[in-house]
């Protein structure tokens, strides 16, 4: 498989080039979706469909018998990122970089169709699923609010990232949680604003924030147990002040929380509400607390996690069948909760991080991720 696939990687290796050139945001996807759609029909996938939950796009390649329905699934959206990378292949659009590989993601998906599509060697059918949004979240659960599931049917689904810092070639995965579920707050703290030199005649929500962001380093600390992984990062703060001598109205402080349990993501919400109201109520200011529930833990199937890692070793020498959890999100966790399946990670080698200026994809890991991908449906069909 390897040897077919890359055959044909000097095509794979621009795909890839181009989407990064020509980075689009969460569901703004539409010139990367069009190439999709148009590669896919090039390639004689049985169907092919654009427009799911909005720029989204689908397409099912028959095996030659009947079989299992394996799902496929990469992201294809870009970061608000000012590309920082050096490559001659850079972004053009400003302010705008595929700093995650969601790129090099696409580019594998396809290489796949293309090897699928041409052998036919396996049974079932293989639905290859083309996602937007991933970064901005909602992308799963948009497809799969416009009928994905229902239209194309699906017995399991697999989908892979790939991870600085992890060799090229190598790859990486484990059964049960692999990513955290992502929550995202807004707090704001209102109250008098006045003359800094006067505080006494405000009523200072500068300071109520202070009080605030020390307290939230304990929701964590002293409510959960301590086997239980947990984060509460704020992560901005702002207020309405207009210099060193005013004090302001109005202070917004934004963060995340992560955790891998319900009842621990139940009780993290609770805290944090109580800890944040309470705490203005004491200095006489009124605090609202907006809270998102952005995507669901990422848990992988323990007989799907199995054969994801028996794919990857026939491929490959270096594979981590009980990697740490991590606590970044995916909404692919969306699609766990529905059909059972699988979570990969893919070796980029040595470079800068995720959602860096300078991060680089590398074409080399080109050929393990789209083999892995084809793999899971002839192994699995």
């Amino acid at each position: 498989m390897i040897a077919a696939i890359e055959a044909f990687l000097p095509e794979a290796v621009a795909w890839r080039r181009d989407f990064h050139a020509h980075p689009e945001l969460s569901f703004a996807e539409h010139r990367t979706a069009a190439r999709v759609a148009e590669l896919l029909r090039g390639f004689g996938c049985d169907v092919v469909e654009a427009g799911v939950g909005g720029t989204g796009v689908v397409a099912v390649i028959n095996g030659r018998a009947s079989g299992r329905r394996i799902g496929l699934r990469a992201d294809m959206d870009a970061l608000p990122i000012l590309e920082a990378s050096g490559v001659a292949f850079a972004s053009t659009v400003p302010g705008v970089m595929h700093a995650c590989g969601h790129d090099g993601h696409t580019a594998m998906l396809l290489a796949a169709a293309k090897y699928l599509a041409a052998s036919r060697d396996f049974s079932g059918q293989a639905v290859l699923i083309f996602q937007p949004g991933e970064e901005a979240g909602g992308g799963a659960k948009a497809m799969i609010a416009d009928g994905l599931l229902e239209r194309y049917p699906i017995d399991e689904i697999y989908a892979l990232h790939n991870m600085p810092g992890l060799a090229l070639g190598a790859y990486a995965s484990r059964s049960g949680p692999i990513m955290a579920a992502a929550d995202m707050f807004e707090i704001v703290i209102s109250g008098r604003g006045g003359h800094a030199a006067q505080p006494h005649l405000a009523l200072d929500p500068v300071m109520i924030a202070g009080h605030v962001l020390v307290a939230l380093q304990t929701v964590v600390s002293r409510n959960v147990d301590p086997l239980k992984p947990a984060v509460l990062s704020v992560s901005t703060v702002a207020s309405e002040g207009a210099g060193a001598c005013v004090v302001p109205g109005r202070v917004v402080l934004t963060g995340t929380v992560r955790s891998f349990e319900v009842a621990v993501q139940d009780l993290l919400e609770d805290r944090l509400r109580a800890v944040v109201t309470g705490i203005a109520l004491a200095h006489g200011g009124v605090a609202s607390v907006e809270y998102l529930r952005d995507a669901p833990a990422t848990v992988n199937d323990a007989a799907c996690a199995k054969y994801a890692l028996a794919v990857a070793r026939g491929i490959s020498d270096t594979v981590e069948a009980d990697v740490a959890p991590m606590m970044v999100s995916e909404d692919f966790s969306e699609f766990l909760n529905l059909v059972p399946g699988a979570f990969m990670f893919v070796g980029n080698g040595a470079g800068p991080l995720l959602h860096h200026p300078g991060y680089a994809f590398n074409d080399a890991g080109l050929p393990y991720g789209t083999a892995w991908l084809a793999g899971m449906v002839e192994a699995r069909g």
